[in-house]
């Protein structure tokens, strides 16, 4: 992984130079100011304040260098982290990047998909500012940023993203992001889904399954039964998406973002991307059939 980012931050960097002085370039390679860290080393910070969301000051005193180095290499690095995708179970090499490369994956491999929702909570913004109010969360009363999660039967995380104000619904995220525009693309993708979504469910309810809704009060008590048996069979379905919403909020800033509420998104894809590769690697569980099978032939 460190020889892939190498090269392609270099890449990056040759060609953000390239624009900027609007042409090649004028002096030999190696010129200008030196870095003060090597790439393996900046790696390391950046994924240090990643895991653990130790203060730039702090990483700078453990390098022996000034904080505006360590700043300045977790910028570039995080970019990179962010832009990898997101790993595939049992394909090694292959990477979903967009919502149409899991949906594709999904269609080809019969995956059936766990989607989910879930919030950090970020600072609030300072008196004033316009859209102070679209970050307050109606669920959690505070000021977050909510992004969506898809993942398989085991929990493994295949998509991490549709990054949006706290305020918005679930919902409208799935209408403006094009996630039911994708099922509409692939009518055989099927996914699992609570009740924030039960829209998207009402509009596809061959493909998309919800909680089954409470019977009425008056209702006979066989009714009442089977709707618990059924929403605990739909939610034991669902839950492996809770668990891999979990793993995220490990990673400290996950828990609480204090940055800047330009880079969690970034941030955000940058460490689930981080986790898919680790929850990519677990044994892919198959279901043993219940075919019946005759031992010997017997003739009637």
């Amino acid at each position: 992984m460190i020889e892939e980012l190498a090269a392609k931050w270099q890449a990056v960097r040759e060609s953000a130079l390239r624009e900027r002085r609007g042409g090649a370039r004028r002096r030999a390679a190696g010129a200008g100011p030196k870095q003060r860290m090597v790439f393996t080393d900046r790696l390391l910070v950046t994924l240090v304040h990643l895991r653990l969301g130790l203060p730039h000051a702090a990483l700078a005193e453990l390098y022996s260098v000034d904080r505006s180095t360590v700043s300045g290499a977790i910028r570039q690095v995080r970019p990179l982290l962010a832009a990898r995708g997101f790993a595939v179970p049992d394909r090694p090499g292959v990477r979903l990047r967009s919502l149409e490369d899991l949906f594709a994956y999904a269609d080809a491999e019969g995956v059936k998909l766990r989607i989910d929702g879930t919030e950090v909570q970020v600072r609030r913004p300072r008196a004033g500012r316009p859209g102070r109010k679209a970050f307050v969360s109606g669920k959690k009363k505070q000021n977050t940023i909510k992004t969506t999660t898809f993942s398989d039967g085991q929990g493994r995380t295949l998509f991490s993203g549709v990054v949006r104000p706290g305020r918005m619904h679930d919902q409208t995220a799935v209408r403006t992001e094009g996630i039911s525009e994708q099922f509409h693309q692939h009518p055989t993708v099927e996914a699992e889904v609570d009740e924030g979504y039960r829209g998207l469910a009402n509009e596809f309810p061959g493909q998309v399954g919800a909680p089954p809704k409470k019977p009425k009060d008056d209702a006979p008590l066989g009714e009442h039964h089977a709707w618990r048996e059924r929403r605990r069979c739909q939610s034991s379905a669902r839950i492996c998406v809770e668990h891999t919403n979990a793993e995220y909020k490990q990673w400290r800033p996950l828990q609480r973002f204090t940055g800047r509420r330009e880079t969690c998104a970034e941030t955000h894809l940058a460490i689930a991307g981080l986790v898919s590769d680790r929850s990519a690697r677990r044994a892919t569980r198959h279901k043993p059939s219940t075919e019946l099978v005759l031992a010997r032939r017997v003739s009637c």
